[in-house]
């Protein structure tokens, strides 16, 4: 079992920055990649940032320049910088692990944080 725990969601204007944090426990081990997704109203659930364990990282088109996702394994923490907010950036957040065991693939939520751009 793996617990994602995110924070850091929050009202902020546009051209803003927020960072938010994704901390990872329970049974972490063989987690190979963690990521941000998002959700607005009306929209599919969309791939925003990923990292592997490798630390390589993918990011959507709509964010790249704008959104660093790093981590931190001492404390197996992801996070997600970013910068010059857009009201469309606006939706519930995601966090997301993907961990193998055996020949068997497990992913993992947490419940989401609110990010609302907006004047």
């Amino acid at each position: 079992q793996v617990q994602l725990a995110e924070s850091g969601g929050g009202l902020v204007q546009p051209g803003g920055s927020l960072r938010l944090s994704c901390a990872a426990s329970g049974s972490i081990f063989s987690i190979y990649a963690m990521g941000w997704y998002r959700q607005a109203p009306g929209k599919q659930r969309e791939l925003v940032a990923a990292i592997t364990s490798g630390g390589s990282t993918n990011y959507a088109d709509s964010v790249k320049g704008r959104f660093t996702i790093s981590r931190d394994n001492a404390k197996n923490t992801v996070y997600l910088q970013m910068n010059s907010l857009k009201p469309e950036d606006t939706a519930v957040y995601y966090c997301n692990a993907a961990k193998v065991v055996s020949t068997y693939e497990y992913d993992y939520w947490g419940q989401g944080t609110q990010v609302t751009v907006s004047s």
